[in-house]
């Protein structure tokens, strides 16, 4: 199970736009790697280099000893392809959509009832996809992706759209994916999701990769400030002023409309334990810099149409 990826150099151009700019990277088999970034940060079109949907303008792409533009039938039975939109064929069951998937690649038919399985939908077996929620509607496409057993799995924005509710079911068949030995590739615009799912991910923007690496490490390098919230009348501000004083407090503590005092502060351990001390931990939160924040500090703020 499993599969390396190789991209080194790659590019692609529109006329005047250079969509890809020199973009490389490796994925481990078996790693789950994001690729994040802004509309028009070249993840799409990155993503579909990778699949061989389209041939580089220069650069090269390998998954394994193949180059995935050739459409070589070996590589193609072991890499599996969600899109961002997905399309079935008409008036057929979630079964029969998986039947007929499974058919294309010569599948044993037991397999369409493993994958319904898996990804929750074997009480909607028997409905047509048009009738299913656009949760469910995703939960399929991803199964149909997997129903030959691919060693290498592509998913772009799989949980686009969808309820927060179904985007956390989902990620547990995300994860069973990678659990189960794949090597998979995300794209996704929610960095809670790249956070919680990925082993790395590459941050693009304007064609190129700004930085690439555990989510963990970039969140560290980033060296942002902790906020640290107490509930209304735990503390008085002045005792708050008191407790923040020193170098290590990037702004004065705050209050919001509501009474909850917030301390910013780049020495939470010291602040912590002076809390402690005064027994006005009760309904503390404690919130340090997320991949979002190294995300918008990268990319910038501005509107992307």
């Amino acid at each position: 199970m499993g599969a390396e990826i190789r991209a080194d150099g790659l590019v692609m151009t529109y006329g005047d736009v250079r969509a890809v700019d020199g973009v490389s990277f490796t994925v481990a088999p078996g790693e789950f790697f994001g690729l994040l970034g802004p509309n028009g940060a070249g993840k799409t079109t990155t993503l579909e280099m990778v699949e061989g949907l389209r041939k580089p303008q220069a650069g090269s792409v390998r998954i394994d000893q193949y180059e995935p533009w050739k459409r070589e039938p070996a590589l193609q039975r072991r890499m599996g392809v969600q899109l961002q939109s997905s399309s079935f064929f008409e008036r057929l069951t979630a079964r029969e959509q998986l039947d007929t998937f499974g058919a294309l690649y010569g599948v044993a038919a037991g397999r369409t009832d493993e994958m319904l399985e898996q990804v929750g939908l074997v009480d909607k077996a028997d409905v047509r996809t048009e009738d299913l929620s656009g949760g469910q509607k995703q939960r399929l496409s991803i199964a149909c992706a997997l129903i030959h057993d691919p060693d290498v799995v592509f998913l772009d924005e799989p949980t686009a759209a969808l309820d927060p509710q179904a985007r956390r079911n989902l990620w547990d068949v995300l994860r069973s994916i990678n659990d189960s030995g794949r090597t998979v590739i995300l794209t996704t615009h929610y960095l809670d999701e790249a956070e919680a799912l990925c082993d790395r991910v590459a941050i693009m923007d304007s064609g190129k990769i700004l930085e690439l690496d555990t989510p963990a490490a970039l969140i560290r390098g980033l060296d942002a400030p902790v906020r640290i919230s107490l509930a209304p009348g735990t503390l008085d501000v002045g005792v708050a002023r008191d407790i923040a004083n020193g170098d290590a407090v990037t702004h004065e503590p705050e209050v919001d409309g509501d009474g909850a005092l917030t301390i910013t502060t780049r020495d939470p351990s010291r602040i912590l334990t002076e809390l402690a001390r005064r027994d006005a931990l009760a309904g503390l939160s404690v919130k340090g810099a997320s991949l979002e924040d190294v995300f918008l500090e990268l990319t910038g703020r501005e509107y992307r149409a």
